[in-house]
């Protein structure tokens, strides 16, 4: 984990190098040349007053969020501006799923740079629906005292709350909307889309392991990783007692507390802390619900008094350990399960036969993995009184989705409206 991967320091030299002012002047200077060889291009067409709202988005993005950026609390006041990893594999995922598709755009006679066009709404588009997704799931985390400061931490996506669910809702919209509008066909366009889609989400979760976010559960395999005391990892550890050696759950016959594990020959065990015990206090503080025991481990020490309903209890360890107990990496997984299917996608695309196949493909395998992933991940809870997290709710969905798809492009006449420079062109049958 390596949330920020540098710092550009405020002043060099005594001058002053970076800030809101200077890369609002820098995006003022950026918007005008793009707006100009745009026009120039094209004239003042309807594609080209698109990118007008998108920019001022941006703009808007800069002057609100970078403010909130410069947080030197815990490093020093001349510490200077962060660069967040997960920040830059984002950003390293959007060029190179840009670049793989203006590839493939060039090999089946695409205009590259209308493709180009194409990634940049779906970029922003996505980034919306992303962060409205989150924002939406985890509501609670972003109210503030008033609603400038409440937009400020709605704004603020430099350390996490991407989700990718959403991404796909926001993209989608903004990919039909510009499609429409330049008469692009819909499905060969997805074919085209769809292997830079997931390249661009395996480098995302590489930002995922480097903000910390996305994680998985305990694991004891050579591979595990383990996280700092400030990551959510390391919360999220400590507020469900496994810090300790145990496991808290919700009492499946009713509101309260119990043990749901005990680790072997963990302090817990020693202390004489069982499986099933219901908790009625921690640290002297009165827990019935799961929510109340969390928030009670949540600021608890190294020595912990627990009373249960067989009686006192104390748990007791020198100190609380600098990083959290070994977890799967369940963001590699989730990269490296990306990237092969990039792969696949990618390899398959020349095999297609209707339009509309690569695109159904990964609508059929993305969600299967997405499941998968979802019961090695501890971050979500589930939903609808199941074990199901809302991930996995929406995987099913898009299964369903995926079938009909499937359904619909194998009734259509076989052949393709875009087709590899260099291949046999796929012809209808």
């Amino acid at each position: 984990m390596r949330q920020d991967l540098f710092y550009i320091p405020h002043e060099w030299f005594g001058v002053p190098v970076f800030g809101a002012g200077w890369l609002l002047i820098l995006w003022a200077v950026a918007s005008a040349v793009l707006l100009t060889y745009l026009w120039r291009q094209q004239g003042w067409n309807a594609d080209t007053r698109s990118y007008v709202p998108l920019l001022v988005l941006m703009g808007l993005l800069i002057w609100l969020v970078l403010p909130r950026l410069e947080d030197i609390s815990d490093v020093g006041s001349s510490a200077g501006l962060p660069i967040r990893g997960y920040g830059v594999m984002l950003l390293l995922g959007v060029l190179a799923g840009v670049a793989l598709a203006v590839r493939e755009a060039r090999r089946v006679g695409l205009d590259p740079e209308l493709v180009i066009s194409l990634c940049f709404h779906l970029f922003v588009a996505g980034i919306i629906g992303a962060r409205l997704f989150y924002v939406v799931e985890y509501w609670p985390q972003f109210r503030r005292p008033n609603p400038i400061a409440t937009m400020g931490a709605i704004l603020n996506v430099t350390q996490g709350g991407l989700v990718v669910y959403g991404s796909l809702i926001g993209a989608l919209a903004g990919g039909l909307w510009f499609l429409r509008r330049n008469a692009l066909p819909l499905l060969a366009t997805a074919d085209l889309l769809a292997p830079s889609l997931v390249l661009g989400l395996a480098l995302g979760r590489i930002g995922c392991l480097l903000n910390g976010c996305c994680y998985g559960g305990l694991c004891d395999a050579p591979w595990a990783v383990t996280f700092p005391s400030t990551s959510e990892p390391y919360t999220h550890q400590r507020m469900l007692g496994q810090l300790h050696g145990f496991l808290l759950a919700e009492d499946a016959a009713g509101p309260t507390a119990r043990v749901a594990a005990v680790q072997p020959g963990g302090p817990a065990a020693a202390a004489g802390l069982q499986s099933g015990d219901v908790l009625r206090a921690i640290a002297g503080r009165p827990v019935q619900t799961l929510g109340e025991a969390r928030e009670a481990m949540r600021i608890a020490g190294p020595d912990l008094h627990l009373t249960t309903d067989r009686g006192a209890v104390r748990i007791h360890i020198s100190a609380l350990p600098d990083r959290s107990r070994p977890a799967h990496p369940a963001q590699l997984y989730a990269a490296v399960g990306a990237g092969l299917l990039c792969w696949l996608l990618w390899s398959y695309y020349p095999f297609r036969q209707r339009d509309g196949e690569v695109f159904a493909l990964l609508l059929t395998l993305y969600p299967v993995m997405r499941v998968l992933e979802e019961t090695i991940r501890v971050d979500e809870p589930g939903q609808f009184r199941t074990s199901f997290s809302i991930a996995q709710w929406i995987s099913l969905l898009l299964l369903a989705a995926a079938v009909a798809l499937w359904i619909y492009i194998l009734r259509q006449p076989r052949g393709s409206a875009l087709a590899r420079a260099g291949d046999e062109p796929v012809r209808a049958s």
